[in-house]
């Protein structure tokens, strides 16, 4: 490629007599006169001290910078914002979680489209900024890599933030005391990193590298690592290529590389949001992609994994072992996996994983084909006269199969939580927690709290709980999230009463209330929507632009004509 094909961006920006005051303003920011000559890239870091998941990505993006401007680039560092789940859950200021992803795909969009970069490397560390990257990515369709900034080490006693929300439903059965419990919250998180177990920032990671947009084995190293710190560096050096080869996004992001993440997903026994985020994804790359196709993906795929919050390890031990190029070469030898699709690296996945060794003898972490954890995914999609356009239920099989009992609904998740906590809610009980969705939150909740405390209290196992917000990747039991369409906007959600039976299968993938349509039809004429405390500002925009969970409850602005 000529030196005008590589800046195909940039030069728009600095080239010609014209752009003088552009080139005044960039050398006050460190540009020399070579600079100008080269590709810009983009470095966006979702660094801030809100949260521990994201307080050391400021040195990610300065290394990756280095790996940029040393492959013949000029890196410029940018910022976006990052809002933490773990501090917020439970609380109003959780609505803005979801809300947070659209605002990060948008602002690396305006940084990117605005500056003209030629290329980008987009690093992010938590729950929404990871998935918020990648739609920008397939948006801007620009040459890119994207970095996880790596998952934290174990606290004391392998404890992690969910051993902080359980030991609050433990404390409230008295099963701890105040000491206990102060003990837990000083010593489960030592530093930085995202979230430890397989919960949505390492699923998301593990989906984004089997989607081919992060070199190998980016989502399994730790935050604090030599490791990462390479990774980094690497992807300034791959962007560049990546540039020099013409290769993007959306060369990547096939609808076979889709396949790919869902079917990596499944097998690490990941968070229910990956299904919302790779909805999300999609649709920014242009992909048709459903909820179905999770369905028909699971048929085939079993959960091998036995990682937190349902199994035993964190994954700093999956990393130990070899992360999940192993797994992800399993797969692809039992025919699992699209070996033929593109990847950041330049090369296919089937040739990145060629020479990938196989787990160590004697580990338990990964299981083999043989004897899966669970022989189908444990993403349910659910169908029936509570959620028409679907559900999702993360269901691994330990908790059961099957569950009927009583409704206990509740209009908010802080009503649930207190009843929960207070012990009204009793085993057999079916919690249903609505007005919590994309537009009746609004920004669709994680339920982290109210499921900790279940969890916490003994009753994983006795009690359902149904929502149409979502759970954190923390979250396990007999719970079933994203019930569309969303009790704000009348769905059958919204129709439930105390007492009314619910029942939920798994394997015939239902979700039903033993109502008639006839008396579904009769509360719904009486029924009223609660008024909202949200009047102005970026929830109120959202809820008027945000599609329904089953579409990746993604913002759809009004069509122009």
């Amino acid at each position: 490629m000529s030196d005008k094909e590589l800046r195909r961006y940039s030069r728009i920006v600095v080239d010609g007599v014209e752009q003088a005051p552009s080139r005044a303003m960039l050398r006050a920011v460190g540009f020399s006169e070579e600079d100008f000559g080269r590709p810009q890239i983009g470095i966006a870091s979702t660094w801030s001290m809100v949260t521990p998941c994201n307080m050391h990505i400021d040195g990610l993006a300065e290394e990756a910078a280095k790996g940029a401007d040393e492959a013949g680039g000029k890196a410029v560092v940018f910022n976006t914002i990052s809002v933490s789940d773990g501090i917020s859950m439970g609380t109003p200021g959780m609505r803005y979680s979801l809300v947070s992803r659209e605002i990060i795909a948008d602002s690396i969009e305006a940084v990117v489209g605005a500056e003209g970069f030629d290329g980008v490397v987009a690093i992010g560390g938590c729950d929404k900024n990871m998935p918020g990257c990648v739609m920008a990515l397939a948006r801007l369709n620009r040459p890119a890599v994207f970095v996880y900034g790596g998952t934290i080490r174990p606290g004391t006693g392998r404890r992690d933030i969910v051993s902080v929300f359980e030991a609050v439903g433990a404390r409230a059965a008295g099963a701890i005391g105040d000491e206990e419990l102060l003990e837990v919250e000083r010593t489960a998180i030592p530093g930085p990193g995202a979230c430890g177990g397989m919960y949505t920032a390492n699923t998301m990671a593990s989906a984004i590298e089997a989607l081919g947009m992060s070199l190998a084995n980016s989502s399994a190293q730790e935050a604090v690592s030599q490791e990462k710190v390479s990774d980094c560096h690497r992807a300034g050096n791959a962007v560049f290529e990546l540039i020099r080869h013409d290769i993007k996004p959306l060369d990547i992001m096939s609808r076979n590389a889709f396949e790919n993440a869902i079917s990596v997903v499944i097998a690490l026994g990941g968070s229910t949001n990956a299904v919302l985020h790779l909805l999300a994804i999609a649709r920014e790359a242009g992909v048709e992609l459903e909820l179905d196709d999770f369905t028909e993906i699971g048929k085939r795929v079993p959960v091998l994994a036995d990682l937190k919050p349902s199994g035993r390890y964190l994954m700093s031990d999956l990393i130990a072992i070899g992360g999940i190029q192993p797994l992800m070469k399993r797969m692809l030898d039992e025919g699992l996996l699209h070996g033929d699709c593109l990847t950041v690296t330049g090369k296919t996945l089937a040739e990145n994983l060629a020479d990938v060794a196989d787990y160590p003898e004697g580990q338990d972490i990964v299981r083999g084909f043989d004897d899966p954890i669970k022989r189908d995914s444990h993403l349910a999609i659910l169908y029936g006269n509570v959620a028409p356009e679907g559900a999702v239920a993360k269901i691994t099989g330990k908790e059961g199969l099957r569950f009927d009992g009583p409704a206990r609904v509740f209009h908010s998740e802080e009503e649930a939580l207190q009843a929960i906590l207070d012990g009204q809610v009793v085993a057999g009980d079916v919690v249903v927690i609505r007005y919590e969705g994309p537009k009746g939150a609004p920004g669709m909740r994680e339920m982290l709290s109210p499921t900790g405390a279940i969890m916490g209290r003994g009753l994983g196992a006795e009690v359902a709980l149904i929502t149409d917000g979502r759970f954190s990747g923390g979250s396990h039991g007999f719970v079933v999230g994203h019930v569309s369409p969303e009790a704000a906007v009348g769905g059958p959600l919204a129709l439930l009463r105390d007492g009314d039976r619910i029942r939920i299968d798994a394997e015939a993938r239902e979700i039903t209330v033993n109502l008639t349509d006839a008396e579904l039809d009769q509360r719904r004429k009486a029924w009223q929507r609660p008024a909202s405390p949200v009047k102005t500002g970026v929830l109120a925009k959202y809820r008027n632009e945000v599609s329904t969970a089953s579409q990746g409850a993604v913002t759809i602005p009004p069509a122009w004509d």
